[in-house]
C-alpha cells in the first residue's frame, strides 16, 4: 500500500511563503506522477500543480502559476511545493497525489490519482 505524508502546512500573511512536502512510501518514487490539488472549505477540490517522473514536465492551475513551484528529489521519495506571494484565497488543505501515467488530458482530475496524501492545513491571512 501507498502511503503519502504531507508537512509543512501552517499560517502566514499575505504576501508569504510557505514550502510542503509529500513523503512517499514506496521504494518506486520514480515511477509515479506527482501532483498537488487543495480543497477549501465548502468548495470542490481543485488542481494545484503536477510533476512527470524525472522531472521533465510541470504544469500549473493558472490561479499559481509564476507565484508556486512544483518539485521532486526521487532519491528522498519526496515531492515539493514552494509556495510564494501567498493570498488568503490560497488558503485551504493541500493534498499531495500519486499515479502512474502522465497524461496531459487527466493530470488536472483528482479522480486520475488512486493514492493521496491526509492534507495539510494552509492558512492565508490578509
Amino acid at each position: 500500500q501507498v502511503q503519502l505524508v504531507e508537512s509543512g502546512g501552517g499560517s502566514v500573511e499575505a504576501g508569504g511563503s510557505l514550502s510542503l512536502s509529500c513523503v512517499v512510501s514506496d521504494s518506486t518514487f520514480s515511477n509515479y506522477v506527482m501532483a498537488w490539488f487543495r480543497q477549501a472549505p465548502g468548495k470542490e477540490r481543485e488542481f494545484v500543480a503536477a510533476i512527470s517522473k524525472r522531472s521533465g514536465s510541470t504544469f500549473y492551475a493558472d490561479s499559481v502559476k509564476d507565484r508556486f513551484t512544483i518539485s521532486r528529489d526521487n532519491a528522498k521519495n519526496t515531492v515539493y511545493l514552494q509556495m510564494n506571494s501567498l493570498k488568503p484565497e490560497d488558503t485551504a488543505v493541500y493534498y499531495c497525489a500519486a499515479d502512474l501515467s502522465w497524461k496531459i488530458t487527466t493530470i488536472t482530475s483528482q479522480y486520475a490519482y488512486p493514492y493521496w496524501g491526509q492534507g495539510t492545513q494552509v492558512t492565508v491571512s490578509s
